[in-house]
């Protein structure tokens, strides 16, 4: 980490983690994305009713050995990806501990329904028991979306406003445009920021079918993927932050019709703007990359705003496969864990302030989006 202060009043992320299909933590995500490691494997005989025989699964995750006994019991899965990764950062260090807990300190989760696979399970109690309230009621609590970021802050004493916000592969943008907005309007000091998705056979039936019905023989083409990860943003002014990038902006949209290539060179537009930039100092791009016509758009937006602009792709997509709602965050960590193993000198010798991380996001329900960091 650099210990560096913005001149702007810009918020700032300080620090991050990811549970991942690389492993379980910062260091595991950054490694893989510096080898471009492939996590594709093939499902075991726990996995035998699903309709592909692979996926990127966070290697050997399992709720109680990560987070033991006590509190677990019904605890699901992307409840316990995300109760990890936020440990995982705040672990890290004590300033993480003290800024990210607290009174002051908010939780902004993107996802798309929490866990399908846990509302699936409910329903189907309900309806194959001997009366249709014969169901576990311990249970109940994962059927409902903020299950993840309620656990969270009850599990790390995050007392500031929680809110789950619902966005498919564009989840993490519409979290981040959130926590900037907490703090901006004063509502929080600190946000952990952050996006979860699990691998499950709900899913894996869910986007089957869902790809299936919309694109043919597409199906199956990209492996799902899972896991989650977490931002620690704050405030930019504070004398012991150790900046690791300036959220600039983040510019949402919505398709009209069928044209996302405009809706989204719309987004870069303002995104630009916003930031005061030039396409020339973008030196890395993540993409969401989805195989369907809408990342081919994506990456036609990306030309025609951009032109050539010589920036390193890191999209992540094709080493932890399809991460669903957690794609715009791994995303995010994508470009922090770049920075880190690339100093701004090697790439900028005149300023570490010129180096821009993009990511852009599409999704088949219409949602686009876009965020520019400025990287230390």
């Amino acid at each position: 980490m650099t210990a560096t202060t913005p001149a702007g009043r810009r918020p700032v992320i300080t620090a991050w983690s990811a549970v991942s299909p690389f492993g379980v933590g910062r260091a595991a995500f950054t490694e893989g994305i510096r080898e471009r490691r492939d996590t594709t494997k093939v499902l075991g005989p726990s996995y035998e009713k699903v309709p592909e025989p692979t996926a990127c699964l966070v290697p050997g995750f399992d709720v109680r050995s990560a987070l033991g006994r006590k509190g677990t019991r019904s605890m699901d899965r992307v409840t316990g990806l995300t109760v990890t990764a936020v440990g995982a950062l705040l672990g890290e260090s004590e300033r993480n501990q003290r800024v990210g807990t607290g009174e002051g300190a908010a939780f902004a989760l993107g996802t798309t329904t929490g866990s399908a696979q846990s509302m699936m399970d409910f329903t189907r109690d309900s309806l194959t028991g001997e009366q249709p309230f014969f169901v576990d009621p311990a249970q109940f609590p994962n059927t409902v979306m903020n299950c993840a970021s309620g656990q969270s802050a009850i599990w790390y004493q995050l007392k500031g406003p929680n809110t789950t916000i619902a966005g498919g592969r564009a989840a993490g943008l519409h979290a981040l445009n959130y926590a900037r907005r907490l703090l901006a309007s004063g509502h929080a000091e600190s946000v952990l920021c952050g996006t979860a998705e699990e691998f499950s056979p709900a899913r894996a039936w869910l986007e089957h079918h869902a790809v299936s019905q919309d694109f043919p023989g597409t199906a199956g083409s990209i492996p799902l993927g899972e896991g989650s990860s977490m931002l620690l943003i704050e405030p930019a002014g504070a004398d012991d932050q150790p900046v690791l990038a300036e959220i600039l902006a983040v510019e949402l949209g919505v398709v009209l019709g069928e044209d996302v290539r405009a809706a989204l060179s719309s987004c870069l537009r303002r995104a630009l703007a916003q930031a005061e930039t030039t396409p020339d100092r973008i030196v890395a791009i993540a993409r969401s990359s989805s195989t369907d016509r809408a990342g081919a758009d994506e990456l036609l937006a990306i030309v025609d705003v951009l032109g050539e602009t010589g920036a390193v792709d890191l999209t992540p997509h094709d080493l932890i496969g399809d991460t669903g709602a957690a794609a715009a965050g791994f995303q995010t960590t994508s470009l922090l864990a770049y920075a880190e193993t690339h100093p701004a000198k090697e790439r900028h010798p005149a300023a570490a302030t010129a180096r821009i991380g993009l990511i852009t996001s599409v999704d088949r329900t219409g949602s686009v989006g876009c965020a520019l960091l400025r990287l230390y």
